[in-house]
């Protein structure tokens, strides 16, 4: 016989990124799972994108369904909610990958837990914007997933492929991730970035139909340009002069998808980052990610926000003697790529 459940009246509540405790007020992070201040064990239910606080098995029911933690709590640290089945179940998350670290694998298992919050974050985005996710059961061929490897014991290259997204859990390690940045030149380089920049590749696959072909290649260039070359060219010869007025970073000069997928992460970090400010009253509410902002007159107001923002917390940054958050300009020609980018998630005659 099951125990009784809480009631979700005792939950937490999220207005955007600002979650609460209602059994103390206590404020919580989204990667929370205890609530320091009462002890109450915590879970996220991403239908309702809210924490709940659970009970003493738990457990907790919302809107008449029984609720439990996640089957990777331990292995990943997932702190989000599944359907009660009666035995062991991966969320949301946890389901869409299909290959990680051993359990023997100590060291490459902390590695996977700071991945996978990190992917958390970004589902929960996907999820929010009404991105469709197609996973490798609904599709073998091209479906989304996650490999994500240890590169210790064997050679991981991060990348994409047809949906497959592989991830060296390297680049959870500060040391190495800051190692590689600077030897990349890179302004900026996060597990979330990675991310972000592989399922930009994932919805070029899933997105860009005939109707959006001749936009794509106007702004980006041909998507079948010989990949390999361009990379040998990129290694050998760097960015072409003057790409700043033209590109967001210099790895998306490399070739079309790259530029794709490089603008499409930008595209999650500004509507991430705004709807976050929404919540603590540091940008306007209409800038979380639950308003719609179609097309052009929606993307020119994000940027109206965005900029003023970046600017003011770069500003901060550097009071602290930290270097800037969004270490980035973003020139006209760039601006129209994430327009572009803008109207496929979000297009002016969405209905």
């Amino acid at each position: 016989m099951l125990p009784a459940p809480t009631s979700p009246t005792l939950g937490s509540v999220c207005a955007m990124r600002d979650f609460h405790c209602r059994t103390c007020g206590q404020r919580l992070s989204f990667e929370n799972s205890l609530c320091l201040h009462c002890r109450s064990d915590l879970g996220f239910w991403l239908p309702t994108r809210t924490i709940y606080s659970l009970d003493d098995a738990g457990r907790v029911v919302v809107d008449g369904e029984l609720l439990e933690r996640c089957a990777n709590t331990s292995v990943a640290k997932c702190n989000w909610l599944v359907s009660w089945t009666g035995s062991p179940t991966l969320c949301a998350s946890c389901r869409l990958t299909r290959t990680r670290p051993a359990d023997s694998d100590t060291d490459a298992l902390v590695a996977f837990g700071a991945a996978e919050k990190a992917k958390r974050r970004l589902v929960l985005e996907l999820d929010e914007l009404g991105l469709p996710i197609v996973d490798r059961e609904a599709d073998p061929q091209t479906g989304l997933a996650f490999d994500l490897l240890s590169s210790a014991g064997q050679h991981v290259v991060t990348g994409h492929a047809s949906g497959l997204i592989t991830l060296d859990l390297a680049e959870g390690d500060d040391v190495h991730r800051e190692q590689m940045r600077v030897e990349l030149s890179e302004p900026y380089r996060t597990l979330l970035g990675h991310f972000r920049h592989e399922i930009g590749h994932y919805y070029q696959l899933a997105l860009i139909d005939d109707a959006h072909r001749p936009g794509f290649v106007e702004l980006f260039g041909d998507p079948a340009d010989d990949y390999q070359a361009a990379l040998d060219r990129h290694y050998s010869e760097g960015a072409p002069d003057g790409w700043r007025k033209r590109f967001v970073s210099s790895y998306a000069t490399m070739h079309p998808a790259e530029d794709f997928a490089e603008t499409f992460a930008h595209y999650l970090h500004i509507r991430d980052t705004l709807d976050t400010a929404a919540a603590f009253a540091l940008a306007p509410s209409g800038a979380t990610l639950d308003r719609d902002l179609p097309g052009d007159v929606g993307f020119d107001q994000l940027v109206d926000w965005w900029l003023p923002l970046t600017w003011s917390l770069n500003q901060i940054n550097r009071s602290m003697g930290q270097p800037d958050l969004y270490p980035f300009v973003l020139p006209a020609a760039v601006l129209e790529k994430i327009r572009f980018v803008h109207n496929l998630v979000r297009p002016a005659d969405r209905t």
